[in-house]
């Protein structure tokens, strides 16, 4: 495989083509959003120089890595020459059963379908494709140059094959792939979400603080951000999204989200990419500040 296309350009998007680059690997990145294209490669550059200055890479390594990376606006320009195709796209599942059923008529027989979805259904994916045997999840890790982990999501039609293929080209990004099963929230998420909910609901019925919340996980049970600070991270809406996937998957109403959770999504309080969730995040600043709503 020599060839990779990354749809969508956004925070995942940006890191997995970041990650292909800097491997080898030539990397077409597709948006239809021609400014979102340009912040990505002027993120990448920055995060690259982040590699320069810790003295991971060298100046060398970081323009060789850029040199691969193209920008397409056309799907199917984008795509036309790829070996593997890796969804980054907004995590709604109209969107990507739209995407893939595009990505069946316009990529070459042999190129493998991945979609990097936190919890949508590999098999639904598949089965709008001519090529199931080839549809497979790749769950990258936010931030992705530095999280190791790729949660490989075997649909319930992906083949051996191109299981072992996906496996390998993990391994190839010295990542850690770990080979799951297709059902809601597949493993990461189907464990996470749910405490993170949880802690959610703890504030909601006020046994205590966002921040003595955190406080709590980070120092009793050694995690490296509290779950409310990681949900402000990875967004709520996206939060959100998951945990209504695992609730109508499993129909359990353990999986139900809390209250607090859809008036803040609803409400346009998302977390970092809005500026403030629980916490209140200013350009430039370090400090982490408790949303004023919740004092």
């Amino acid at each position: 495989m020599n060839t990779i296309s990354v749809i969508g350009s956004g925070t995942m998007g940006n890191g997995i083509a970041h990650v292909f680059a800097q491997y080898g690997y030539h990397v077409c990145l597709i948006d239809v959003n021609q400014a979102a294209l340009d912040k990505a490669l002027v993120t990448i550059s920055k995060n690259l120089d982040r590699q320069v200055t810790k003295g991971t890479l060298t100046e060398y390594d970081k323009q060789d890595t850029l040199s691969r990376i193209q920008s397409f606006n056309s799907l199917k320009e984008g795509v036309k020459n790829a070996d593997l195709v890796i969804e980054a796209a907004t995590e709604n599942l109209g969107v990507k059963l739209d995407l893939f059923r595009q990505l069946d008529e316009l990529c070459p027989k042999n190129t493998i379908l991945a979609t990097n979805t936190s919890s949508i259904s590999i098999t639904k994916i598949g089965s709008v494709t001519k090529r199931p045997d080839k549809v497979i999840g790749m769950h990258f890790m936010n931030p992705v140059p530095v999280m190791k982990l790729v949660e490989v999501i075997k649909g319930y039609a992906t083949s051996k094959e191109t299981t072992q293929l996906v496996m390998e080209i993990s391994s190839n990004l010295e990542k850690t792939p770990v080979e799951v099963n297709d059902y809601p929230g597949f493993v990461a998420n189907r464990i996470l979400m749910p405490m993170i909910n949880e802690a959610i609901y703890t504030l909601f019925e006020g046994v205590a603080g966002i921040a003595e919340i955190d406080t709590v996980m980070k120092l009793g049970m050694a995690h490296p951000m509290g779950p409310l600070q990681l949900a402000d991270f990875i967004g709520l809406d996206v939060c959100l999204s998951i945990l209504k996937v695992l609730h109508d998957g499993f129909g359990n109403p353990k999986y139900a989200p809390c209250p607090l959770l859809v008036n803040m999504v609803e409400a346009g309080f998302k977390g970092v990419k809005t500026g403030e969730g629980f916490y209140v995040y200013t350009p430039g600043s370090k400090d982490l500040k408790v949303s004023a709503r919740f004092k």
